[in-house]
């Protein structure tokens, strides 16, 4: 069928509406504090929205319904990890957040063990979540060059360019107001899609019902012990809290929008009702894949990679309107996890790094820095995005592994810091050291499930720092 002039009417549309609705906070900040933190006046349920939009991406809309075609929803276990790691983020890491006027997450290294570490983790921060977000910024070609035709290079360009214009001018205000519009719209969008494709299946929920539950498409637990089998229940709940402890406790994406809320406990609740949202979300996403197999049941293989399947029954079998509605939706997702990622990435650089090495300088001059630093990151995300072309299978899992090679050394120090007394900085960089290590041996020489990447990256860390802690101040009292 294809998008017809109504289609890409509605897609241009969506693209100039939240351009420009992003502009009009341009003129809001005068500080670093009001860029970076939104002037901490943000209500909760704007926060929550936003982090919800921050941990859902493009590949998140398109990769998931193809896991669950291919599979069934054993995936979801790994989600319900999410919400046990809430709860600890929110009674061991925010008391720590809120005691001060911290920018960052690292500052808090900073205040525990001192200025080395601190480089130290946001460096990670900075080199692993450029990384992962050129993945997800690459899964933007998947569907823009399927709708509108365009090279895969063009449409990276486009989505990156237009993101780039409010994130750089209205800072983290925009990055947040923008992300509550745009999660309104890529769920509304996927709730339209799920009833049009009940529509197109003859026989509707029940044929659906039927044929996936005679196939197995409707298991979601898995009580298996094998630690080889990426989705069950046991990866799922142990790996999922340490993943998502590590994520939105320690990766200054998540942890900017926590600081920007106006106390601890609207930060608290902004993280836990994000929660449920992410749970409901999920569930949708995999339902839909459930459903587009009982519409077209053949191989995904028949569509080239699982991640094509949803943007291909979009653009060919959705009504007209109704496609043009679903690719603004898709691209809703891109633009607010980008626009997260830039802002995020920019506010670790001026304040992890600038403003330690030049702290006579100017507020103005800050600022200008800042926006210059938001433009590098734009031009590097491109960059990494275009090179990931063709060099990727399942998006969603390429970006949560690379994501996951970091953060088991990020969270293991940070709970040194907070957990222990008798850590010191120099055991806490030989567990990173170790940690990242082991990540990066698991990634790419075993056959062990990214699932369980950030359990083991943690434990190293932390066992390793805390004794070579230890073992360092006895070594230094038996010198002395």
């Amino acid at each position: 069928m294809g998008l017809n002039h109504l289609d890409f009417a509605i897609v241009a549309l969506y693209l100039a509406g939240i351009t420009l609705f992003g502009l009009r906070f341009r003129k809001r900040h005068r500080s670093l504090r009001d860029y970076f933190l939104a002037g901490r006046e943000i209500p909760w349920w704007a926060i929550a929205l936003s982090i919800v939009a921050a941990e859902t991406s493009t590949l998140t809309i398109i990769s998931v319904p193809g896991i669950a075609y291919d599979t069934n929803f054993t995936f979801l276990q790994w989600v319900m990890g999410y919400l046990v790691g809430r709860v600890v983020i929110s009674f061991v890491l925010l008391p720590h957040y809120f005691r001060g006027d911290l920018y960052t997450a690292y500052e808090l290294i900073e205040r525990r063990f001192g200025r080395g570490l601190r480089s130290l983790t946001a460096g990670l921060f900075l080199l692993t979540r450029a990384a992962a977000e050129g993945v997800r910024v690459y899964a933007v070609s998947i569907v823009v060059s399927i709708a509108l035709g365009t090279g895969e290079v063009a449409s990276i360009a486009i989505i990156t360019a237009l993101t780039l214009i409010y994130t750089f001018e209205g800072g983290l205000a925009a990055v947040i107001w923008t992300d509550v519009v745009q999660t309104a719209i890529y769920v509304g969008g996927t709730l339209v899609g799920l009833a049009t494709i009940l529509h197109l299946v003859p026989g509707g929920w029940a044929a659906i019902h039927s044929a996936a539950l005679a196939a197995g498409k409707l298991q979601v637990f898995d009580f298996r012990t094998s630690p080889w089998i990426p989705y069950t229940f046991w990866a799922g709940v142990v790996g999922g809290t340490f993943f998502v402890t590590a994520s939105h406790g320690t990766d200054q994406l998540i942890v900017q929008r926590l600081l920007a809320a106006r106390n601890q406990k609207q930060s608290v609740l902004a993280l836990l009702s994000s929660g449920a949202a992410i749970l409901f979300q999920f569930a949708l996403f995999l339902i839909v894949g459930v459903m587009l197999w009982a519409f077209y049941r053949v191989p995904s293989s028949v569509f080239g990679k699982p991640d094509r399947i949803y943007p291909t029954f979009i653009v060919t079998q959705m009504p007209h309107g109704i496609s043009g509605l679903l690719i603004a939706a898709i691209l809703a997702a891109a633009m607010s996890n980008l626009s997260a990622a830039l802002n995020s990435l920019s506010s670790s650089s001026i304040m992890d790094f600038y403003v330690r090495l030049r702290p006579q300088a100017d507020e103005r001059t800050r600022m200008r820095l800042s926006r210059l630093s938001t433009l590098f990151w734009a031009l590097l995300l491109f960059g990494l995005a275009v090179l990931s072309l063709h060099k990727v299978g399942r998006v969603v899992e390429v970006g949560l592994q690379i994501a996951s090679v970091a953060y088991g050394a990020l969270l293991g120090v940070f709970l040194l810091g907070v957990l222990t007394r008798r850590a010191n900085q120099a055991g806490g960089m030989v567990g990173m050291l170790f940690g990242f290590g082991i990540e990066l041996y698991l990634w790419q020489w075993t056959k062990v499930p990214w699932t369980w990447w950030v359990t083991i990256g943690t434990v190293t860390t932390f066992g390793i720092g805390y004794l070579a802690s230890i073992g360092m101040t006895a070594r230094g009292s038996q010198d002395a």
